[in-house]
């Protein structure tokens, strides 16, 4: 199985907005829960939002209202739109299939929020 390949990251100022993606093999993406990861310097991995096969959502606190998750299953894409970015949001985001199977990561795609 090929890992997700995450994009859409860069630098951008705070207020800004930026859509990641994630594309994984069709066959991966049917049978997973696609979630968004990031990691900041010095810190632990955290979950930023996740959605299920059946579409179901769920977002960590820091970023409820500020961010949406959305999958393409005819793409197997999954997308994170991210507004009113703050400094704090800087990171290295990851993609992350979860399925009963298994288990695999993107490589992740750097986001700056710069103040």
């Amino acid at each position: 199985q090929v890992q997700p390949v995450e994009s859409g990251g860069g630098l951008v100022q705070a207020g800004g907005s930026l859509r990641l993606s994630c594309v994984a093999s069709a066959s991966m993406f049917s049978r997973s829960v696609m979630t968004w990861y990031r990691q900041a310097p010095g810190k632990q991995r955290e979950l930023v939002a996740a959605i299920s096969r059946d579409g179901t959502t769920s977002y960590a606190d820091s970023v409820k209202g500020r961010a949406t998750i959305a999958r393409d299953n005819a793409k197997a894409t999954v997308y994170l739109q991210m507004n009113s970015l703050k400094p704090e949001d800087t990171a290295v985001y990851y993609c992350n299939a979860a399925s009963a199977l298994d288990w695999y990561w993107g490589q992740g795609t750097q986001v700056t929020v710069s103040s």
